[in-house]
């Protein structure tokens, strides 16, 4: 099934659910593609490799109360096969709107809980979310 081609300066909405909290992660984030051979709205389109933006690709802080002393996770980006085209000519699929598909957010170093008897670390060392994509394109569709 066709759907809108992801862009540059569309964005990807990641959702961590509570208690996690990543602030860089509260709201939408802008995306760089890097098809300069299609263009959709005079911008590049985003192909396989492009759906986390690089201001997410380093680790980043996290908190998960009572865990209120931050910690530290990466993100990793799962999309479905809605999410991608067939394979284009130079070997990566254009990204979809597709539907909603998950993400995951790995703790290197966990947030810690402030206690008397000193700090206690986050048990959860991976947080499982969803994303999706928010598209200004609402007319170039690939399949």
């Amino acid at each position: 099934m066709d759907d809108f081609i992801i862009k540059t300066n569309d964005m990807i909405k990641i959702t961590i659910p509570p208690p996690a909290i990543v602030p860089m992660l509260q709201a939408p984030v802008p995306l760089i593609g890097t098809g300069t051979k299609v263009m959709v709205s005079n911008v590049p389109i985003c192909l396989q490799g492009d759906e986390l933006p690089p201001s997410l690709k380093a680790p980043m802080p996290y908190t998960a109360p009572p865990f209120v002393t931050p910690g530290m996770g990466t993100l990793t980006i799962m999309l479905m096969p809605t999410n991608l085209s067939k394979q284009t000519q130079n070997g990566k699929p254009i990204i979809l709107k597709g539907s909603t598909f998950q993400c995951s957010f790995a703790v290197q170093s966990p947030a810690m809980q402030p206690t008397p008897a000193g700090p206690v670390p986050d048990p959860v060392m991976t947080k499982p979310g969803t994303c999706t994509f928010i598209t200004t394109n609402i007319n170039v569709k690939a399949g």
